[in-house]
């Protein structure tokens, strides 16, 4: 293996990654002039302990802790390189009360204190399964070895006074996030409320929550997001965590079409200061609160839109690579492409990121053909390979970057052979071959030709079928001859548990299948897609989005 792998071999979330050698060196408390303390993201953040060269700077101290274990400290790592103080803070703001920050511009990270342990750790368990992603960057953290960010005297003054003016200005942080309307001004600028309300005209093409989070989230972190139909218009409120970010979210956006000569975004602030959002379905989402229930969601689309995406009509103005998708059933697939449509999250449909990282598998499990299934549900796997030397480790390459952001949004987090796997964008664009002559035990496999590829053919309908992993499996191409025991015994013969059946009314050659677990399903669905079940009918398995 080239030594060039090793920068992406940091495993998201709480896994081991060594913090900084010399932190005990790092200076702090850069002196800074009344004039420019206040002079960048007004109500997003101060300058707190910038890291300096200077003799006059003091000492960082810390109570070292074993990794992984939760702090309230929280390590920031692969920050871009003009990344600001105000951003960092901004990161930590939605989940609680930011008490410290001590930058490392140098070395492109941060340190990031929470008010309690509580907070960090919502903050490390949302941001592991939601990447965030700054100027297309995408932003790894995990908890520090460091118990509290420490100084031997206090501070500089006017830091302090910046980050209580933030805190007070962002209220208590997950709960209390109200800002309120009248926080008063701060460095002369009024304060915007961070809540922005979005009007889609000429709605020839579904726009679904997905595709609205997925383009928003270009300009930070979004936190709800409410949509519905109002005096027949689409229209959706949507919460970042301080004004200046929608602000920013609102100049960039405003007028914006979301595809070809339609669907254009109308933006202007909400007089509310915080959404209160009661249900995680299709019509609203807290991004916070991941715990809350579904209830039941009502398409929040007007019915001829459905119908017409449904069917695949053509729409005019609509390039082909987006008609291609035919969504309607398809929130990340639109999103995805939105996000293309818009140059947005370096999503782009040709090059750009299309090889992924996949860490913390089971390499007592896992498989090149293993992957080649799972990944295939989101795209078309060209190569995949298994690290000679890291095992838990692999490359996938997807056959185009937006496909690959599909994989990533889908998989990451989820559970395969008892391991959260771990799925971030690779900086390579390419998976290499072994030489002729090299052997790597089966490591790297070409699938550039396989006939189990879902999306070669242009249109397919597989793009309108692309759901998260659940516990119910789609199934089709059944033959005649098989009946319902003979499909419960199948997935049975695993060890997994079948929960529930049900064939289609309208067409037996379909059928759910309801596994004991999400895992159970990923595994059921790696293991019998494909199945021969005889009269020349291979089994085709996907995830549903209905539940038996």
């Amino acid at each position: 293996m080239d030594g060039r792998l090793d920068a992406d071999l940091y495993p998201l979330g709480s896994g081991y990654v060594p913090e900084i050698d010399s932190v005990h060196d790092i200076s702090v408390g850069t002196k800074r002039g009344s004039d420019e303390l206040f002079s960048s993201c007004i109500s997003n953040g101060p300058y707190i302990m910038n890291s300096a060269n200077g003799n006059d700077s003091k000492k960082f101290k810390g109570d070292v802790r074993s990794p992984g274990v939760p702090s309230r400290v929280v390590h920031v790592r692969k920050l871009p390189s003009d990344i600001n103080e105000a951003e960092v803070i901004g990161l930590g703001l939605p989940f609680g009360k930011v008490t410290n920050l001590l930058m490392l511009k140098g070395k492109n990270q941060a340190f990031l204190e929470l008010n309690s342990e509580e907070c960090a750790q919502t903050m490390v368990s949302y941001y592991s399964s939601v990447t965030p992603v700054i100027r297309n960057h995408p932003i790894y953290m995990q908890y520090s070895t460091h118990k509290e960010l420490k100084t031997d005297n206090s501070p500089n003054q006017r830091a302090q006074a910046a980050l209580q003016a933030v805190n007070a200005l962002h209220g208590g942080g997950m709960g209390g996030m109200a800002i309120s309307a009248d926080a008063g001004t701060m460095g002369g600028g009024a304060t915007q409320s961070p809540v922005l309300r979005v009007i889609v005209e000429n709605l020839f093409y579904p726009v679904t929550l997905d595709v609205l989070h997925q383009i928003f989230s270009k300009f930070g972190t979004v936190l709800k997001i409410i949509t519905f139909t109002k005096n027949n218009q689409f229209q959706a409120l949507i919460q970042y965590a301080d004004g200046m970010t929608a602000q920013h979210a609102k100049l960039s956006l405003d007028g914006q079409n979301i595809y070809n000569a339609c669907c254009t975004l109308r933006i202007s602030f909400s007089k509310l200061t915080s959404l209160n959002v009661k249900y995680n379905n299709d019509k609203s989402r807290d991004y916070t609160r991941p715990d809350l229930p579904t209830a039941d969601s009502q398409p929040s689309i007007d019915p001829q839109t459905m119908a017409a995406a449904a069917f695949g009509l053509s729409m005019p103005g609509i390039p082909s690579a987006l008609a291609s998708l035919g969504v309607g059933h398809s929130g990340m697939a639109a999103a995805a492409a939105a996000a293309s449509r818009l140059g947005l999250s370096g999503l782009t449909a040709s090059g750009g990121h299309n090889v992924l990282l996949v860490s913390n598998l089971n390499p007592e499990s896992v498989t090149p053909h293993c992957l080649f299934i799972l990944f295939g549900v989101y795209g078309d796997v060209m190569r995949v390979k298994i690290l000679f030397n890291k095992k838990e480790n692999a490359l996938i390459q997807m056959s185009d970057g937006t496909q690959a952001q599909l994989a990533m949004s889908h998989l990451n987090g989820q559970r395969l052979h008892g391991r959260a796997m771990r799925v971030t964008l690779s900086k390579h664009t390419t998976v290499q071959l072994p030489r002729e002559g090299h052997e790597d035990q089966g490591l790297t496999k070409d699938y550039s030709n396989s006939p189990l590829h879902r999306f070669k053919k242009p249109g397919s309908k597989n793009y309108s079928n692309i759901f998260p992993p659940s516990a119910t499996l789609h199934l089709s191409n059944i033959p005649p001859s098989v009946v319902e025991d003979d499909l419960r015994r199948l997935f049975a013969s695993s060890g997994a548990t079948v929960k529930a059946f049900k064939f289609f009314q309208k067409d037996r050659k379909m059928a759910l299948i309801q596994m004991g677990s999400v895992e159970e399903a990923i595994e059921s669905l790696i293991e019998f897609h494909n199945h021969d079940l005889g009269e020349n009918h291979h089994l085709r398995v996907s995830f549903s989005k209905s539940t038996i």
